[in-house]
């Protein structure tokens, strides 16, 4: 198992208020597949890249409306920081902990 694989429980500071969901990430080498689900349904990963212990992907948002969601985060043994990047509405802040 990699260093970044894992289970995390993570918020997202979106306009709408803090979403909680779970990102699961499986990684294979230089890239990863898993998902982003919370209370406004679950994302798959797309485009996800492994560099050392930084992370980036992409997910196709349909609720509460679609947008491609541009998202990059590093992990720091059992954390996790970063961004996603929700088109006109800017830069969101992205943080959480893997679970046990």
């Amino acid at each position: 198992m990699a260093a970044v694989d894992g289970a995390y429980d993570v918020v997202v500071k979106s306009p709408m208020g803090d979403q909680n969901s779970v990102l699961t990430v499986n990684s294979d080498g230089a890239s990863f597949s898993g998902s982003m689900a919370g209370a406004m349904g679950s994302m798959d990963i797309n485009d996800g890249s492994v560099d050392g212990n930084t992370l980036t992907w992409k997910m196709d948002m349909t609720v509460p409306m679609p947008m491609t969601l541009e998202c990059s985060a590093t992990v720091d043994g059992d954390s996790i920081t970063g961004e996603v990047v929700a088109g006109a509405f800017g830069s969101m802040g992205l943080s959480g902990t893997r679970k046990a």
